[in-house]
Formats: structure tokens, sequence, C-alpha cells
């Protein structure tokens, strides 16, 4: 029998949880399968630990797979296990966190082994939007449980884990010195499949989303002690540059910032930050990347792209399912030009779109450099229906850039001028005051306030305190249909 006080599946679950807190459920559950002589290799747990436990006092639900036992591979009684899981975390209103690491699925079990799929992928659908779902990938993660973790809120990948659905091995040109599909790097950066970590940050962050997330959809206790002073003005704001996660970590109670999927289309931030001890979910441009070591790591030309909006979409529909508050901190160009990008640009837009015009949690929208083209719409402007929308003083708003503008509606005054880049000057800066600043959208109502920058977190603490109450309806229907 299986030393099970030594085998890793037990070990993440005693780190993971509250010490003393795990309670075991069907550690007696073998294989029922006969064939291919299953009877005489069938064990105790079925090669997945199961139970319910604490995190900092919050109940959870938990299953990891044990590799030690038939190589954690999953078989009927394997699935049956993580259903019986969900379908109990479904009733109590808990989150269910998985660890996986499995050779798959279990081949003398192929038929009853696929049908457990069906069920956990349906399990876990009718689970989405109902209580987060967090899963966490060590060791090998492939074909059908490879689903598993884009099915969850929020995936981890292990620094040495693997996750793919085909075999690396089968793609032509696949090679570990050219790209291997399979990797933590691969699939974080490329994928968007999850964050990556050591197995011991890994566990830490776990721990963290479940202190400041809801139990579920109808839970509203995401809220925290606040010690940072709540009129503290942020002055250093400014010098962010154009790094929209810096800006979040400026303006969150103690500099708290969770981002999700850092390393996927990063000139897109998202992740949570406190406010007044609130959690609230937050997308902000960026224009530049900065490291934890203050160095400047990447830039981007402020547009639109189609894996950004996508990572923003999936993001803003979680939190409105969980009615977390919404933060945008918006400065966009317009949308990413390219061939590449021209393919699905609009498409994964107006998917963005329809996330934010169908959202009803709190929603309140900072814009904080130049937000040009209908790409500014998308990014939870109030013609979508954010709640409210603030804008620095040097905001620039508008249909495009002033000098491009000018160039078009005074180019026989621009070509007649002695002078001709004097002129176009004063026409860009005549359009610029007239149609593209944050004083002109304010006097047109579609900018609630101009903010001084420094207080920007003081603005946000008193909006989403008032949008507290915040009750909003849609038009009845099953679904949206796109």
């Amino acid at each position: 029998m299986t030393n099970v006080s030594m085998s890793a599946a037990r070990k993440r679950i005693a780190v993971l949880l509250d010490e003393g807190s795990f309670l075991e459920l069907g550690a007696a559950v073998t294989a029922r399968s006969t064939d291919f002589n299953m009877t005489a290799c069938a064990e105790p747990t079925d090669g997945v630990v199961t139970g319910y436990g604490t995190i900092d006092g919050n109940l959870v639900y938990v299953y990891s797979q044990d590799a030690s036992v038939l190589g954690g591979s999953l078989g009927e009684m394997h699935a049956a296990k993580i259903c019986r899981l969900y379908e109990l975390a479904m009733r109590m209103g808990a989150p269910v966190i998985g660890l996986l690491d499995c050779a798959g699925l279990r081949l003398q079990e192929a038929l009853d082994a696929l049908n457990g799929f069906g069920r956990i992928y349906r399990l876990q659908s009718d689970a989405s939007g109902v209580i987060p779902q967090i899963t966490a990938v060590f060791g090998s993660c492939g074909g059908g449980m490879a689903l598993m973790p884009q099915l969850s809120d929020f995936s981890f990948i292990e620094e040495s884990g693997r996750l793919f659905v085909n075999a690396p091995n089968t793609l032509e040109g696949n090679r570990s010195d050219k790209c291997d599909t399979a990797c933590a790097s691969y699939q974080s950066g490329h994928a968007g499949s999850g964050d990556v970590g050591t197995e011991e940050e890994i566990l830490r962050k776990i721990r963290t989303l479940i202190s400041i997330l809801p139990a579920n959809n109808e839970d509203d206790m995401s809220y925290d002690e606040c010690l940072d002073d709540l009129n503290r003005l942020c002055p250093e704001i400014t010098g962010c540059g154009g790094d929209g996660g810096r800006m979040l970590e400026v303006l969150s109670d103690s500099g708290f910032f969770f981002e999700v999927r850092r390393d996927y289309h990063s000139e897109m931030a998202t992740g949570f930050i406190r406010l007044n001890g609130m959690t609230v979910g937050a997308v902000a441009n960026r224009t530049e990347l900065w490291s934890p070591e203050g160095e400047k790591a990447a830039a981007y030309d402020g547009r639109l792209t189609c894996g950004g909006c996508e990572k923003a979409a999936r993001f803003v529909r979680f939190c409105d399912a969980f009615e977390i508050p919404l933060l945008t901190l918006t400065q966009v160009a317009g949308f990413a030009a390219s061939v590449e990008e021209e393919a699905g640009i609009a498409a994964a837009a107006a998917h963005l779109t329809q996330v934010f015009a169908e959202a009803t949690t709190p929603r309140v929208n900072v814009i904080v450099g130049q937000a040009y083209s209908s790409a500014v719409l998308v990014m939870n402007s109030k013609a979508l229906g954010a709640d409210l929308v603030y804008a620095w003083p040097k905001a620039a708003i508008g249909v495009m850039e002033p000098e491009a503008a000018a160039r078009v509606m005074y180019a026989g005054e621009i070509e007649a001028a002695q002078d001709k880049a004097e002129t176009l000057k004063e026409a860009a800066a005549k359009y610029a005051e007239l149609q593209a600043s944050a004083q002109a959208a304010a006097a047109r109502g579609y900018v609630d306030q101009i903010i001084p920058e420094e207080a920007t977190r003081k603005y946000l603490i008193g909006a989403f305190e008032m949008l507290f109450t915040k009750r909003e309806s849609r038009p009845p229907k099953k679904h949206s249909a796109v």
C-alpha cells in the first residue's frame, strides 16, 4: 500500500489549508473495473485525494491528484470523487481548488474514464459564475485533463509543469530547443493558460485569492480591515509612466495588487486591488511595463489587441458574475494595426464591448492618458454603462490625435501657409481644445469629473462607497447570442 503520509498530493493540501483543518472524503474508494487485471493494482483513493478544509477560516473543497497511485491517472472512480466534491461545494456555496498532477486518462478504463471527463466538464460549467474555481498544475496535465484549468476561473502552472492537449512530440517542429508548447512559459506567455510560479508561490497565491474573493455569487463578504489612510494622496502616481499595473499598486490599500495572467498580453493589466478593505477588480491599459526591481521591461503602443481584449473580457465576466466592483484605468490610442491582428480584432473588441455593456456590478472608469477612437468606448465608457467616469486634467479624449485631425480638417490652410509647421501646430491645438481634451469631454457630459491625479484614490473610495447599493437589471433573455 502507498505510504500516503509522504505523498506530494497530501503535502500540497497540508501546506494550502489551515493546519489541522483538512477532512478527507472517499479515502477508501478504489477502482471498480476488472478489465486488464485492474483488481490487482487497485489502491485506496484511486489516485486523487479529496476533501474539505479552511483557508483563513474560509471553507474550501480540495482535490489533489496523487501521482504515486496509478500515476494519478483519471479513471471512473477518480472522476466520481471529483464530481462528488463539486456537488458538495455547489450545495455549500464554497470554492473548489484542484491540484493536478496526472498521467492522463486511464486506458484500462477508457470508456468509463472518458465519460468521467464529461461529467467533470459539466459540473465545472454548472459551477461557473456560482462558486470560484481555482486550478493549479503540478507535474503533467495532458489531453482531456488540459480542459479543466481552462474551465476554472484562475489557473496556475508550476515552473516544471506540463500542460498540453496534443502531446508535444506529435506536433511537427515542436522541439524543446525551438518551441516547447507544453512548457509552463509557453502556456503562460503565449496561450494565457495560467500564471507560472514555484509550488510554494502558487499555494501562497491560492490562499491569497481565497482571502479576497467571495465564497459564492450570493456572498458579499469579500472585505477586510483597511489599515491605509482613506484620504491618502498619491503624488507618486504621476511617476508610474504608462504602467497601469503600477498605478493600481499605488492606489490600492497598502500597495496590494494581485495581478492575473501577468505574462499574457501584458499591455492589458488585470487583477484585484483593495479600496477601503473592499475587493475591486481592475483592468488597466499599459504603454510600459516596469519590473519589480524598477526597470523598464517592455513598451507598448497603447493599442487594443485581440489577446488583450480576450484577457480583459474573461476577467470582467468573472467580476460581474460575483458582483465584484470594477475599476478601469484607460489610456488607449486605438486598435492594433497588423495583418495578424486585423483577422480578429473586431470580434475581440466586440466581445469586450458586450461584456462591459452587460455588466451590472458597480463600474468606475478613470481616463489617465490618451484615449482615442472607438477603442475608448470599448474600455468601460459611459456609453456602455459605466456608473462614473473620471479623467485626469491632461487626459486627451477624442476621435483621433489632434495633429492627425488637423491635417484633414485644415489641409487647405496648412498647404497655403508659409510656415506649415507652425500652422499645423496651431490647428492641432485648436482642435484639441474643442474636440480632444478632458475638458471638452466633461463639457458634453461624457466625463463626470476631472480630478487631480494625486487625489485619485480618495475619489475612487468615495465612488465605490456611493455605488455599494447599486441595483440594475437587464432585458430578460436566456443569454447573449454572440
